[in-house]
């Protein structure tokens, strides 16, 4: 399997692309990125020449007719992800689609459809987090009773960004902080209690210029007292953190979600044997990500996170939506 590196595509040249994932595929003994696209004419090449890449194409359907591309990163704006997701699998490409996958949950479920149609295609969230040390880690703990019965976890997530040109604050195309850095606080929560919540409660304001939720905070009802909740804002400081709290201590991660891909990172375990600091070695999560997700191709496994992962995330989005504008508990 070594000797074996699947060929990607990147459909366009957003920032996330460019900047994070196609460094970090490149670093992956089972990738190989050759090509990347946009509408943009000479877009693409300029990307091209700076990341080293072979292949540029003036348009995604020629990206996705090229027969030597085995995968597909798509880092769309939100409502794209369904309709080129789609266009990828029904042309036999791979597909890592960017957070969140659709707009709604009955789009993701259609993207379900379609995929079921294309066994032999495999298709996954691009969760990235979930590939880093830090969160295996905390799961690993979790999992062995290191912190006692796990009750609940806290999240919190910000950054500021009110600019009207940025795809993150049209409404129109599923922009808001919610879709944007909510939707890994809701994962937080399922991916720690490997289980979905029952009920749903949110809190959302809403920016009357941009009319994009700018705060969001929600509670998951896991049922048995266990819960999840978090709060997300686009218009506030940047921070980042994730506690997960257990009858006999908790788990602290400082930065859960953007780890950096050149330095440490570290979590802190609290029991009543004292605090621990755990380091974690220099370690790219997109890197991580794209060599699993390379590998269930290679080795012709299920992907790592079920794309049934990806729908009943945008089940528990919409619930939190529908809650804030009900004023009540919704149960999914």
């Amino acid at each position: 399997m070594s000797d074996r590196k699947i060929k990607w595509g990147i459909l366009s040249t957003a920032k996330i692309g460019t900047v994070k994932v196609i460094p970090g595929l490149q670093k992956s003994d089972l990738c190989e990125v050759i090509a990347i696209s946009s509408r943009a004419a000479g877009k693409a090449q300029a990307a091209a020449e700076k990341l080293g890449l072979r292949k540029a194409y003036d348009s995604y359907d020629a990206l996705l007719r090229d027969p030597e591309i085995e995968a597909i990163y798509n880092p769309l704006p939100n409502h794209l992800h369904v309709p080129w997701t789609k266009k990828a699998i029904e042309a036999g490409k791979h597909v890592l689609c960017e957070k969140p996958v659709a707009l709604d949950a009955d789009e993701a479920k259609s993207l379900l459809n379609v995929l079921h149609k294309n066994s032999e295609v495999k298709v996954m969230e691009a969760f990235m987090y979930r590939f880093h040390p830090q969160w295996i880690k905390a799961k690993e703990l979790v999992k062995s009773g290191e912190i006692g019965e796990v009750k609940t976890l806290q999240s919190f997530f910000s950054y500021f960004n009110d600019d009207p040109r940025n795809i993150r604050n049209m409404p129109d195309i599923g922009g808001g902080g919610l879709m944007d850095i909510g939707c890994y606080c809701i994962s937080f929560g399922r991916f720690i209690f490997d289980a979905e919540p029952h009920r749903v409660v949110g809190l959302m304001e809403y920016d009357p210029g941009l009319r994009v939720d700018r705060l969001a905070s929600g509670i998951l009802d896991f049922t048995g007292g266990k819960s999840s909740t978090f709060t997300c804002s686009t218009q506030l400081m940047p921070f980042q953190r994730c506690v997960i709290f257990g009858t006999d201590g908790y788990i602290e991660i400082e930065i859960p979600v953007n780890a950096p891909p050149d330095q440490p990172t570290r979590l802190w375990l609290v029991t009543k044997s004292g605090r621990k600091e755990i380091e974690f070695e220099i370690c790219d999560q997109y890197t991580a990500q794209g060599t699993a997700f390379a590998k269930a191709i290679i080795e012709d496994s299920e992907v790592p996170t079920p794309l049934i992962d990806a729908v009943n995330n945008m089940r528990v989005i919409d619930a939190v939506v529908e809650s804030a504008r009900a004023n009540e508990w919704i149960v999914i």
